[in-house]
């Protein structure tokens, strides 16, 4: 009678953990999917809180520099540690290794049984949407009385729409200026050169310092 029972509660977990594993399976194709809906833009990570200490299942577009395989966040010890934690915590402010902003959404995933067993994670990385932010800033800004003096130097206006175009360039390449890599800041440097954005005599100054690197190298790329 006894063997019976125990057979019985091994089969229940059997098909406790087959269940379990098929809603992790369903979940993995939801992340492929946003990740692909928008490449280079939204980091999507799957955690398997069945196994917290490799807990990534899938990312898409990572953004992070994490891979399959590594520990879970914060966020997912917390939630198997505690069932009742919030199954959505949506919109909140994060900050991906290399500095850049990031608007992040987590999402639990409980079983029948009420335990999480998996968390969607969405990091958003909103420094691209800086050129945008940009535009709708110029966009709305209002007319400031200063008689004859005039409201900024050519200098000023030039550094500013050179600075624009250099976040737009990097944001077309879904990076900001100094996470790009060598050969995209070469060749954003050398497009530069092309549309003569060097006429200006502090130009490569600007430029070195929005990519991140000396002057010598920005006229070195612009060979």
């Amino acid at each position: 009678m006894e063997n019976k029972s125990k057979q019985g509660r091994e089969l229940v977990s059997g098909v406790a953990a087959e269940s379990d594993e098929h809603l992790v399976r369903e979940a993995e194709k939801i992340a492929v999917a946003l990740g692909r809906m928008f490449p280079g833009l939204c980091e999507v990570v799957l955690h398997d809180l069945r196994d917290p200490r490799h807990a990534i299942r899938v990312i898409e577009n990572d953004l992070s520099g994490r891979q399959v395989g590594d520990p879970a966040t914060e966020l997912g010890l917390a939630r198997i540690a505690d069932p009742d934690f919030p199954s959505v915590v949506q919109n909140y402010p994060n900050r991906f290794p290399d500095g850049r902003p990031a608007k992040s959404t987590s999402i639990g995933i409980k079983n029948t049984e009420g335990e999480y067993v998996a968390a969607l994670c969405l990091n958003l990385d909103i420094s691209v949407l800086s050129p945008v932010t940009l535009a709708l800033s110029n966009l709305v800004a209002t007319d400031t009385a200063h008689g004859d003096r005039p409201l900024e130097t050519l200098r000023d206006r030039t550094a500013r729409e050179l600075r624009r175009t250099v976040e737009e360039l990097s944001a077309q390449r879904g990076a900001t200026p100094r996470s790009l890599s060598r050969d995209d800041k070469k060749a954003l440097v050398r497009q530069l050169y092309q549309d003569g954005y060097f006429d200006s005599r502090d130009a490569a100054q600007t430029i070195a310092d929005l990519l991140g690197v000396s002057r010598a190298t920005v006229y070195n790329y612009a060979k």
